[in-house]
């Protein structure tokens, strides 16, 4: 893994959560994305050299609103940026971590992504994601 590509926070209003982060970080977020498959629309700040990635649910069967439904709004997953995803999911694998998806999937920001499940990484979300070629 190279470095943390960027943390993903649930948010139950964008608009309202952009504001904050706007005001938080004095700058305005450099992209919004709609990721249909995730039932999300993405926000992006960037920050120096890290990215926060706020997500909102389109839809009551979208991921993040279970996780908001479950958990309240708040740090939802930490995503690490790799050379090789397919690789890392293998290694991944064999190394005994469980994969939430054991074949990467287009996410958000121009990334391929892949997420381990919390339950062997000590109940953290963690994603994994490399620049689309």
């Amino acid at each position: 893994m190279n470095k943390i590509e960027h943390i993903g926070i649930a948010v139950k209003d964008l608009e309202k959560a952009e504001e904050l982060y706007s005001k938080l970080f004095k700058t305005t977020p450099y992209k919004r994305e709609k990721v249909e498959s995730e039932g999300v629309i993405t926000s992006f700040f960037k920050i120096g050299e890290s990215k926060i990635e706020l997500l909102a649910a389109t839809n009551s069967d979208s991921p993040i609103h279970k996780f908001i439904q479950k958990r309240g709004a708040g740090m939802h997953h930490i995503a690490f940026e790799v050379n090789d995803i397919d690789s890392e999911i293998k290694r991944l694998k064999l190394e005994g971590f469980l994969m939430i998806n054991d074949i990467a999937k287009t996410g958000a920001d121009h990334k391929l992504v892949a997420f381990l499940h919390p339950k062997s990484t000590d109940g953290v979300l963690i994603e994994i994601c490399q620049e689309k070629k």
